[in-house]
């Protein structure tokens, strides 16, 4: 599975932004995908997650502003993320899961600046 991750960019607070993993491969071994970030100084952590099945888990501080979808006609999990604040900013990564392996696409930056 390779994963690719668009999207990244400079916004200001309480702007939007969407983030796309597109993820080629075996496709059909995934069985989550999730949205994952880095701020500076600190460690990588889950923003969200959705399932093969189609359930969804947020990050408290994301809850209510940020929505992952999937569309599995294009192998693309989609990160919508308004209400941007500073403490946003970060490296963000697409991750996927199969029963044996885990894998990783490159991060993307987004800044939420003013």
């Amino acid at each position: 599975v390779q994963l690719q991750a668009f999207g990244g960019g400079l916004v200001q607070p309480g702007g939007s932004l969407r983030l796309s993993c597109v993820a080629s491969g075996s496709t059909f071994s995934i069985d989550e995908v999730g949205w994952y970030r880095q701020a500076p100084g600190k460690q990588r952590e889950l923003v969200a997650s959705i399932r093969s099945g189609g359930s969804t888990n947020y990050a408290d501080s994301v809850k209510g502003r940020f929505a992952i979808s999937r569309d599995n006609a294009v192998n693309t999990v989609n990160l919508q993320m308004n209400s941007l604040k500073p403490e946003d900013t970060g490296v963000y990564y697409c991750n996927a899961r199969t029963v044996f392996n885990e894998y990783w696409g490159q991060g993307t930056q987004v800044t939420v600046s003013s």
